[in-house]
């Protein structure tokens, strides 16, 4: 019988100090798996700062190209002016994003953001992508190409899944999702780029009529339906603080997923359901496909040209 792992990532490291300090303390005592990590981001150089001190690489890179929470923003590292708004930050939307930004400067704000971590003196785990702006949701123009070429010279896994799961209602419910998927899968393994069989998502905000109870029992009930294979799910651990309420509607959930992952019952869930808890070195390990260069080019031109 096939076993069933989980990854649990921590996105938004270096956004605040807030979500630094909940991430910190997860990934201290081993209650996660990794996180990953915004260059952009005002509290970026504290994450940095603490992640060099690891003796394994838990960290990943965000690759942000939005910033979308009035009270906390930020600008690109390139400076690139397609990459901001009037207001001089990187786009609040993934459609602004994609309709505004110069491919050329989606390309030197990813290899400025690669550097970044590098120069920070990080080994990055693996990658993946803050509000998911650059797979091409909002109008499909998708960077996916480029940063899988960033990726597979680098050897680095990313967050992107082989599988819809058919019990995740936000993923299962995107039009044709596994025939885009499957486009998206070949060119990922064209360039020998890993990733996890499956993501398991929830609604971000608190929604109405949730409470913490209700929101761990749900997640629980994921842990113990987790399908055969390798499962990432993603949360936005903080604690709470006078800074993360001042700019962000959702921080109730934020202080929620910190506590779930201290949780004893959450803990016992994982056990008694017998799943292993997993990272993205056993992706990186096990789940590479051959690279298979020469095919990238054919593949570019039939799936992603416009």
């Amino acid at each position: 019988m096939t076993k069933r792992y989980l990854i649990i990532n921590c996105d938004d490291f270096g956004q605040c100090k807030a979500a630094n300090e909940a991430i910190i303390h997860l990934l201290e005592e081993g209650k996660v798996s990794s996180a990953t990590i915004m260059p952009p981001a005002p509290a970026f150089k504290e994450a940095a700062a603490w992640a060099r001190s690891l003796k394994e690489p838990k960290v990943g890179l965000h690759l942000t190209f939005t910033s979308e929470y009035e009270g906390n923003r930020w600008r690109s590292l390139t400076g690139d002016p397609s990459l901001h708004d009037e207001s001089g930050y990187m786009h609040m939307t993934i459609r602004e994003f994609e309709e505004k930004a110069a491919p050329h400067a989606v390309g030197a704000e990813m290899r400025a953001q690669f550097r970044a971590v590098q120069e920070a003196g990080l080994t990055i785990s693996h990658v993946d992508n803050h509000m998911g702006s650059l797979y091409g949701l909002a109008t499909g123009r998708s960077y996916l190409p480029q940063v899988f070429r960033e990726c597979g010279k680098r050897g680095l896994p990313f967050r992107i899944f082989r599988n819809v799961y058919e019990k995740d209602p936000l993923l299962a419910s995107i039009p044709n999702a596994a025939g885009i998927l499957a486009k998206v899968v070949a060119l990922a393994d064209a360039l020998g780029v890993a990733m996890p069989d499956y993501l398991l998502t929830h609604v971000y905000p608190v929604e109405e009529g949730e409470t913490y109870e209700s929101f761990k029992s749900m997640l629980i009930q994921k842990v113990y339906d987790l399908p055969e294979g390798v499962s990432e799910t993603y949360i936005h651990p903080a604690v709470e603080d006078d800074e993360l309420k001042s700019f962000l509607p959702s921080w109730q959930k934020r202080v929620w997923e910190f506590e779930l992952m201290q949780d004893d019952d959450f803990a016992y869930a994982i056990k008694d359901a017998g799943v292993v808890m997993t990272d993205y070195r056993y992706v990186r390990e096990h789940l590479r496909r051959p690279r298979v260069a020469a095919a990238f080019q054919l593949l570019f031109k039939l799936l992603f040209r416009k």
